[in-house]
Formats: C-alpha cells, sequence, structure tokens
C-alpha cells in the first residue's frame, strides 16, 4: 500500500534545493564540520518528560540520522558516482546500509543504455513504494528523460549534481520533492563534473575509479547515454593526479581510469590521454597497478605508438576495451561511429604485434536496425579471426528518443537468433588453456562471485582465482596455473616465494569513508586520527 501524505505546501516539486533553503540554515559543509567538533561527554540522566505509555508527539523530521541503501547499475562511471554519494551521506550522519529493507530511504542510481537495465531501475522504484520508502534517483535515466512518468514527483540527482546529495536527501527524508539536473560550469565553459576530492565509500577499499571526463565526442544513433552525459568535459590533469595520490595514501592498490570515452580525454582542454597517463605512472607504488577504461577507436588510433609504451609500462595492465559493435562498414555508419571496420583491425594489429599477450575486450550490438544476413556474418568472422578472450554481446535495444529507435527494427526473433549464433562462437573456443603450467605474478583484490576464492589478475588483467587466506588479499604474489576455464584460470602460490605488499598505507575498513580524518572513540573521548 502507498502511504499518502498529508496535503501541504510542501507536496508541490520544487525547481531547485534554494527555494527551501534560506541563508540562515547551515550548509551541509557547515554541517559536516560541526559533527567532527563534537565531543561526546556524559551527562546527568534526565526525568521522565512525559507519562509512561505515551508516546512523545513531534511534527518535525531532522535529516542526517536515516539509514540509506544506495543501489547502482551500469558502468564504472556510473560505480564511482555512487561510491561519493555514499560517502557524502555517510559524513553528514546518515547510516548506509546494505539492507534494503532496513532503510529510510532508497537511493537509484540508473543505468539508461539497455531496455532491461532501466525495467530493474523502474521496478526498484515501484518496491521502494510498496514498502513506504522514500526514494531518491540519479544517474542517466532522470538526466536523460526527467518527464517520464514513473519519476512524476520524486527528487531527482544530476549526473552532474551529485555533490549535492545531502541536500536532496535531506529534503527527501522530509517529504519534500526536489530536482536538480544543470549542468557544472565555470567562466561558462562545462566542467567535468563535482569534484573529485568528495567524501566516497569504496565498494572494494582495494581499487579507486577515477572518472577522467565525462561525456563523449561521438553521436551514436543508438546511444542515450549522449542524453544524459552529454558532449565532452574533461578534468585537469593536476586534478587527476592528486585524486590518485591521496588514493594510494588510503591503501588503495589498483586505479581504474573510467569515462564514456578515455580516448577523447582531454580534447576539450589542450592536452590528451598519453600526458594523463605518463603523469599518473609517477605515482603508482611499486605493485601497484592502473587499468584502463574503454575507447573508441577514432580517438586511440592518433596515440598508438605512445599507448604502445604505456601499456609495457610494469604499473599498467596490458589490457584495452575497444568496442567494435559491428565488423559492417554499412552498419557502423548507420551507427554513426566515426570509424571502418578496417580502423578497429588497425588498432587490434598494431597493439598485439608490439604488446605482446595484451588483451583486446570489445563490444558488439546484434541485429542494429538494418543490419543484413551479410553484415552479421562480417561480424562472425571478425571473432572467428581474433578469438577475443572478453567479448560483451548485446542485444540491441532502441532506446526512447534516439534517432535508431525510429530506424526500420530487425525482427525479434532474428536480433535473438543472432545473439545466441555469436554467443555460442564465442564459447566455442578456450582462450587460457595453453597458459596451464605458466608460473605468474597476480593482484590479489576482489572475492569471486561464489565467495569460494580471492580473484586477482595478471599483467594482461586476466582473471585468476586464488585460495581465499587472508594473507593474500591487497597483494603481489606468484602462483603456478594448474586449470583454465573460459573466464578464469586457477592458481596455485609458489611455496616459499616473496609476497609483496603494493599499499603504501593500511587500506580503508569496508564501508569506512574516504577523504575525512578517521575517528576512533576510545573510553568515550574521541580521537582523530591524521
Amino acid at each position: 500500500m502507498i502511504r499518502e501524505a498529508m496535503p501541504s505546501a510542501c507536496d508541490s516539486l520544487l525547481d531547485d534545493i534554494e527555494d527551501m533553503v534560506t541563508s540562515h540554515d547551515p550548509t551541509p559543509h557547515e554541517r559536516q564540520f560541526a559533527r567532527r567538533s563534537i565531543v561526546p561527554r556524559p551527562r546527568p540522566r534526565r526525568q521522565q518528560l512525559q507519562p509512561a505509555g505515551e508516546e512523545l508527539q513531534t511534527d518535525s523530521v531532522i535529516p542526517g540520522t536515516q539509514k540509506i541503501w544506495v543501489r547502482t547499475w551500469g558502468c564504472s562511471h556510473n560505480s564511482s558516482d555512487g561510491e561519493y554519494m555514499a560517502g557524502q551521506l555517510a559524513a553528514s550522519g546518515y547510516k548506509i546500509t546494505e539492507n534494503p529493507s532496513d532503510a529510510d530511504l532508497w537511493l537509484l542510481n540508473s543505468c539508461t543504455v539497455k531496455n532491461p537495465a532501466e525495467d530493474h531501475f523502474r521496478n526498484s522504484i515501484k518496491k521502494a513504494q510498496e514498502q513506504n520508502k522514500k526514494v531518491v534517483v540519479a544517474g542517466c535515466v532522470p538526466q536523460a528523460q526527467p518527464r517520464t512518468e514513473y519519476l512524476k514527483d520524486l527528487s531527482v540527482i544530476g549526473v552532474q549534481q551529485i555533490d549535492r546529495v545531502v541536500e536532496v536527501v535531506d529534503e527527501a527524508i522530509k517529504g519534500h520533492s526536489v530536482r536538480l539536473l544543470g549542468q557544472k560550469k565555470e567562466k561558462g565553459k562545462r566542467l567535468g563534473g563535482a569534484r573529485l576530492d568528495l567524501p566516497k565509500i569504496r565498494k572494494n577499499p582495494l581499487i579507486e575509479i577515477i572518472s577522467i571526463n565525462t561525456g563523449c565526442l561521438n553521436a551514436c544513433t543508438y546511444c542515450k547515454t549522449k542524453h544524459a552525459r552529454g558532449d565532452l568535459a574533461s578534468y585537469p590533469i593536476e586534478e587527476l593526479v592528486e585524486r590518485a595520490r591521496q588514493s594510494f595514501q588510503e591503501g588503495v592498490c589498483e586505479i581504474w581510469l573510467t569515462s564514456e570515452d578515455t580516448g577523447a580525454y582531454g580534447r576539450d582542454i589542450g592536452t590528451d590521454l598519453p600526458s594523463l597517463l605518463w603523469e599518473l605512472v609517477k605515482e603508482i607504488p611499486e605493485g601497484a597497478m592502473l587499468r584502463l577504461g574503454m575507447t573508441n577507436p577514432p580517438y586511440i588510433l592518433e596515440h598508438l605508438e605512445e599507448m604502445v609504451r604505456i601499456l609495457q609500462h610494469p604499473r599498467v595492465y596490458a589490457f584495452l576495451h575497444v568496442p567494435v559493435q559491428s565488423a559492417s562498414d554499412s552498419v557502423l555508419m548507420d551507427m554513426k561511429r566515426e570509424y571502418c571496420c578496417a580502423d578497429f583491425r588497425s588498432v587490434t594489429d598494431f597493439l598485439q604485434q608490439r604488446v605482446p599477450g595484451i588483451t583486446i575486450a570489445t563490444d558488439i550490438i546484434c541485429g542494429f536496425p538494418g543490419e543484413t544476413d551479410e553484415d552479421f556474418e562480417q561480424t562472425m568472422e571478425l571473432v572467428r579471426q581474433y578469438r577475443f578472450p572478453s567479448l560483451f554481446i548485446n542485444q540491441f535495444y532502441p532506446r526512447p528518443g534516439t534517432p535508431a529507435a525510429k530506424m526500420e527494427q530487425v525482427p525479434a526473433h532474428m536480433k535473438k537468433q543472432r545473439t545466441k549464433e555469436l554467443s555460442a562462437l564465442f564459447h566455442s573456443y578456450k582462450p587460457y588453456d595453453h597458459k596451464i603450467g605458466e608460473r605468474q605474478r597476480v593482484l590479489v583484490t576482489e572475492d569471486s562471485f561464489d565467495s569460494q576464492y580471492y580473484v586477482a589478475h595478471n599483467k594482461f588483467y586476466e582473471q585468476v582465482l586464488v585460495p581465499k587466506k587472508p594473507e593474500l588479499k591487497g597483494k603481489m604474489v606468484e602462483v603456478d596455473i594448474y586449470e583454465a576455464g573460459k573466464h578464469y584460470m586457477k592458481g596455485r602460490p609458489v611455496e616459499d616465494a616473496q609476497v609483496f605488499t603494493p599499499s603504501i598505507a593500511q587500506p580503508l575498513q569496508k564501508g569506512q569513508v574516504s577523504g575525512l580524518p578517521q575517528v576512533s572513540l576510545v573510553d568515550g573521548l574521541v580521537i582523530i586520527l591524521v
């Protein structure tokens, strides 16, 4: 049952949070600073203020003490945004919970790439309302289509407004509905987004996800994310380097660089991706690793020689995610991808020749409008030739408001059949069998999905499962490969081999807020650890 709110002036939709906040109210920063200054002290027990059995009546709700559940869908950029929002809420006093039923408010951070992701998002909103939870929505869905009916009357945080999540949640807790969807600008120029030094709760304390830019330079006909993230806007190199430096000082041993197109980084601010990478590798401690995010073929073509040298660096994974989407030039033209299949082959061949063993991951869309059997066969042949060890196969979904949604669609049964055929081809080869018997150095950073192993990665960012021994977590270790599956290898730690610790500081505890002085309570006193 959906709880009906009492009609009041608060029920109206506000254009901006400033409509509810006056100049006399404390800002989130002031409230956060004040919390750090509070020292608990004993006080005499007060006598009961109301008769026994009678509840204290109050009309006010005090934000900042409730439990919040944060759910994120989509890419690593979205994951980073979710971590930042959780960190700011925790720093402001809210309790972040992993149990949605315990939460007072659900913060739902959405993805608009495919229909299923939005369906999960919409169903979560409905479920929250059925459970009388307050809801705040964020991410690419409300940013791209804020007037969607099922988002009506919900509070919204735009993708460039995540630094104001505390304000929005405060108002939602009080029953107000507010929307912040504007762009960050400085001197009329669009910025990459919220500050990188905001408080953050890393999902994995060993891994820092840094978005180096937002938006892109393309106008792909199928893409809804462009509607949300907009044109390219890059963070300055010095800010990104400082964020990496801070992360390593908090015990991180692996950094992921992410964006809608990392290859386009810096074109709007007079620099480029290699320039950024060379500055970042100076900061990487021995044994720690850097992973590059997705780059489209047109922009990486200009930097291949430099990228080879960077990918050969011992502290950079020899891994690159380069989406091809289709091997048919006519389909690529209809997608407005701004490259041909020969460009993709040039990138792949060059990198494989100069960086032996490199992992090239790619994406393919099956059943794009106008795709013929001949077009699809070209894509199948590309996969047969390169036998990509990591392949993201996506059945085409027309996203509302995109040019591709207005094109003549491939019949649904044909899209499903092509997706099935490509998946069968992908699963027909085993990319790691020839590595059984090898000795590899791997960095152990995660738990496996079944919680039976730790997950490590070798120089080529290939997944290696190792025994779940606490002394291995966050360490660089040598293993002997004794088994291989489709997506992984299994490694046995070498006896008496050196176990190296790349972290230059003790990693934060799971759920601990990054970017704040760490507070410890001892015998009723507050001790601030700096």
